[in-house]
C-alpha cells in the first residue's frame, strides 16, 4: 500500500490567503494590501550575481519606484494594480534596505536584507523534520548563532485554484537558539555545511509537507502531460466550481476501483444497503483504539485498508431533519450513508463532520459504512465514544455504536486519490505552496520526497522528470536539483524481494544521473529501521552540501560516492566497474561487500552472490546451476545493510543494472 506518513500540520486551507506585514510601515490608500509581495519583508536574502524578479500590489496602472543599494527601477502595475520589475544583479552583500514607492506617496521599507544564494528546500516530512528532532538537538539549538543563514518557512496551505501569496504568518527567520528548533533539519544543516565552503549568505524557503505525495507538488499542466490523469483533473476542476457537482462522480470512480478488484463478487459493495450480509464481518472494538490496538494478531502490524459500518435507528421526525455525520479516524477516509457518498477526509485522528444531504435519512435502520485506508500506523475509527454521533438540526444526538469492520486484502492495491485532498491529491500543494513563491530567483532546489509513492513506485522517475521541468518553467530553465535519496526503513530482508523502496531510490538515481544539473545524495546508510524519520540530518546535510558543490559550484569532487557504470558477464563471474570512486572501493566490517543479487529476466529470480573488490571494480560469482542472468542488484530492499564505500567515506547508491556480455575476440 501507499507508504504515506502523517503531516506534522494537518489542515487545509482553500481560500485565497493575502499576507499583511504588520511588521513594515506602509502607507497606502488601502493599508490592507502592501505595495510589496510577503516573499520581500525584513530578514530577507535575494540571490546574488542575476536579476531578481521582485513584484507586488499598487492601484491599477500606478507607476512604481523600487529603491535598492543605490539604484532606482521603475515599473507600473497592470490592469488588476498587480506590478513587477527586475533588481540588477549584485554581488554577495548586504545588508540593504529595499524600498517601493508609488506615484502618489504610498510607499513600504524592508530592512536588513541580503544578497546570496537562496534555496528552495521541498517534499515530505523528512524535508520537514525540524531541527529539534535530529541527533544532539539540545547542543545544535544551544548553539546555533549564525545572522548568514536565513529561513521562511511557508506554512501548510492546499489550495484548488493558484494562490498569489504566502499566508501573512511566515516570516524570514535569522538563525538563533530562539528560532533554528524549528527549521528544517536537512536544509538548515545543508546549508551551515554549504557556507563553510561557500562563504555567503544563505536563504532558505522551505514549501514540504508531511505524508505528501509528489503529484500533489506537480501543476495542472505537468500532470496532463505525464499522462493517466486527465479525468480527475477534470473532476478537480469541477470541484474547484461547485464542490457539491464533484462528489458524486468521484464516488463512482471510487466504486468502479472497486468494483474491479480480482475476486470481487457481484454484489461485495459494503456501502450498498441491498448488499448486506453477515458474512466476513467482525465486532469492532473502537473503544480500545486504533485496529492495531485491539489485540488481533492479524491486524497489529496492518497497514491498509479497512471496512467498518454500523447502523442508526432514527424516527420519521429524525430521519426529516438537517444532519451531520462525526466521527474521528486515522487516516483517508470514504463514507456512505445509505448508499449514498457522503465525504471523504484526511488526517491522523482529525474529527470527520459530514452533511447529510436531505433524503438520503430515512425512519428505521440506517446504514453508515466507511472505508479507512492507513498506511503508517495507528489506523482506523477511534477516540472517545462521544465523537461518534449523528447530530440532529434540534440539537440532539444519536450515538454511533457499535460497530462491525472487515479487512480488505492487501492485494486489492492502492485505491484512487480524491483529486482535491491535500497530500495525496493532484496540484494543491503546487497550487498552495509552489505558486505563491511567483518566480522568486533561486541558486536551487533540494527535494526530499518519495516515501508516500513507494506503494505504486511504478511511475516514479516519469512523475519526477515531470516535476523538476515543472519547478524549472516556474524557477528557471537551468535550475540545479538536489535529490535526497530514500533512506532505510522497515525490517531488514533474509531473501531477495521486490521493493517499492527500491524502485523510488532507482527512480531517484536515474532522474539525477540522466541531467547534469541533477544530484543525488545517497542516505540509505543512515535511515533507522525503526523510525521513517532517522534523525541523522547532520550527515544528510552534508552529502547535499558536497552534491551541491560538484553540479552547482563546478568543484571536481564526486557527488555522491561511488556510481556503477557496466555490468559486464564473463563465464560464471560478472564483473562491475564505478565511477567517482575516491581512492578505491572499501567493504566495511567484513571482508566482502554484501547486498549484491544476480538475477534472471522474471521477478522472483534473485539471489545473493558473493562478491570480491578489485579496485574500484567488484566481481560477482555467479552459482553455476543457476538460470542465466540478465541484471545485477545492489541493495534492493526497503530497509537494506549496505557496506561497499569509498576511502572517502561515501556509500555505493543501491542500484540496478542490466549485465552485458562480454564480446570474445578471435
Amino acid at each position: 500500500m501507499v507508504s504515506q506518513l502523517p503531516p506534522f500540520k494537518r489542515h487545509t486551507v482553500f481560500a485565497a490567503l493575502l499576507a499583511l506585514l504588520g511588521a513594515h510601515a506602509v502607507q497606502a490608500a488601502d493599508a490592507s494590501t502592501p505595495l510589496l509581495n510577503p516573499l520581500f519583508q525584513d530578514h530577507a536574502v535575494l540571490q546574488r550575481d542575476q536579476a531578481d524578479p521582485v513584484w507586488g500590489h499598487a492601484k491599477p496602472h500606478e507607476a512604481v519606484t523600487i529603491s535598492f543599494a543605490g539604484q532606482d527601477i521603475h515599473a507600473q502595475a497592470d490592469a488588476h494594480g498587480r506590478w513587477e520589475a527586475s533588481l540588477p544583479a549584485r554581488a554577495a552583500g548586504g545588508p540593504y534596505t529595499l524600498t517601493a514607492t508609488t506615484a502618489d506617496g504610498a510607499t513600504q521599507t524592508i530592512h536588513d536584507v541580503l544578497v546570496g544564494d537562496v534555496w528552495l528546500c521541498s517534499g515530505q516530512s523528512n524535508m520537514v523534520l525540524q531541527v529539534k528532532r535530529a541527533l544532539d538537538a539540545r547542543a545544535e539549538v544551544q548553539d546555533a548563532s549564525n545572522d548568514r543563514i536565513r529561513v521562511l518557512t511557508v506554512d501548510n496551505v492546499s489550495s484548488v485554484a493558484l494562490q498569489e501569496s504566502i499566508p501573512a504568518s511566515d516570516h524570514w527567520l535569522k538563525t538563533t537558539p530562539d528560532t533554528v528548533a524549528e527549521f528544517s533539519a536537512t536544509c538548515y544543516f545543508f546549508a551551515r555545511e554549504l557556507q563553510k565552503d561557500v562563504p555567503v549568505p544563505m536563504g532558505l524557503i522551505v514549501a514540504a509537507w508531511g505524508g505528501s505525495r509528489i503529484e500533489p507538488w506537480m501543476s495542472d499542466a505537468a500532470l496532463r502531460k505525464v499522462g493517466g490523469y486527465d479525468a480527475s483533473l477534470d473532476l478537480l476542476a469541477e470541484y474547484r466550481k461547485n464542490p457539491a457537482h464533484a462528489g458524486e462522480p468521484w464516488s463512482r470512480l471510487w466504486q468502479a476501483w472497486w468494483r474491479s478488484r480480482p475476486g470481487i463478487a457481484k454484489n461485495d459493495e459494503p456501502w450498498n444497503p441491498a448488499d448486506v450480509t453477515d458474512t466476513g464481518w467482525l465486532t469492532a472494538p473502537i473503544e480500545r483504539g486504533a485496529w492495531q490496538h485491539w489485540g488481533k494478531p492479524e491486524l497489529a502490524n496492518f497497514t491498509g485498508m479497512l471496512w467498518y459500518r454500523t447502523t442508526v435507528t432514527l424516527t420519521k421526525a429524525q430521519a426529516a431533519q438537517h444532519a451531520t455525520l462525526n466521527f474521528t479516524a486515522n487516516e483517508i477516509d470514504q463514507t456512505w450513508v445509505n448508499g449514498r457518498w457522503v465525504g471523504t477526509g484526511y488526517g491522523g485522528g482529525d474529527l470527520r463532520a459530514y452533511a447529510i444531504p436531505p433524503g438520503v435519512l430515512h425512519e428505521g435502520k440506517n446504514l453508515i459504512a466507511v472505508n479507512v485506508l492507513n498506511t503508517y500506523r495507528d489506523g482506523g475509527i477511534y477516540g472517545p465514544a462521544s465523537q461518534r454521533a449523528l447530530h440532529l438540526a434540534d440539537g440532539s444526538s444519536v450515538p454511533l455504536d457499535p460497530w462491525q469492520y472487515q479487512t480488505v486484502p492487501s492485494a486489492y492495491g492502492a485505491p484512487p486519490n480524491v483529486p482535491w485532498q491535500s497530500t495525496s491529491g493532484l496540484t494543491m500543494l503546487y497550487n498552495g505552496m509552489i505558486a505563491p513563491l511567483g518566480h522568486y530567483a533561486f541558486r536551487g532546489e533540494l527535494w526530499y520526497q518519495g516515501e508516500s509513492n513507494t506503494g505504486d513506485a511504478g511511475s516514479y522517475r516519469k512523475l519526477l522528470e515531470a516535476w523538476r521541468t515543472d519547478e524549472r518553467a516556474r524557477f528557471g530553465a537551468h535550475l540545479p536539483l538536489l535529490i535526497a535519496q530514500l533512506s532505510s526503513f522497515g525490517p531488514a530482508s533474509t531473501h531477495p524481494g521486490e521493493s517499492g523502496w527500491a524502485d523510488v531510490r532507482e527512480a531517484q538515481r536515474l532522474v539525477a544521473a540522466e541531467d547534469p544539473r541533477s544530484a543525488l545524495a545517497v542516505s540509505v546508510d543512515i535511515g533507522e529501521r525503526y523510525d521513517i524519520h532517522p534523525a541523522n540530518k547532520q550527515e544528510l546535510g552534508r552529502r547535499l552540501a558536497r552534491a551541491a558543490r560538484h553540479v552547482v559550484y563546478g568543484e571536481t569532487l564526486a557527488p555522491s560516492g561511488p556510481t556503477p557504470v557496466s555490468a559486464q558477464q564473463n563465464g560464471d563471474t560478472v564483473t562491475l566497474s564505478f565511477d567517482h570512486v575516491d581512492g578505491h572501493l572499501v567493504a566495511y566490517s567484513a571482508d566482502h561487500p554484501i547486498g549484491f543479487e544476480l538475477c534472471g529476466a522474471k521477478a522472483g529470480s534473485c539471489y545473493y552472490a558473493l562478491a570480491d573488490i578489485h579496485g574500484t571494480q567488484i566481481v560477482l560469482h555467479a552459482h553455476p546451476s543457476a538460470d542465466s542472468v540478465t541484471r545485477v542488484r545492489y541493495c534492493w530492499a526497503d530497509s537494506p545493510i549496505c557496506t561497499l564505500y569509498d576511502q572517502a567515506g561515501l556509500p555505493a547508491s543501491p542500484f540496478q543494472l542490466t549485465i552485458t556480455p562480454t564480446l570474445s575476440h578471435p
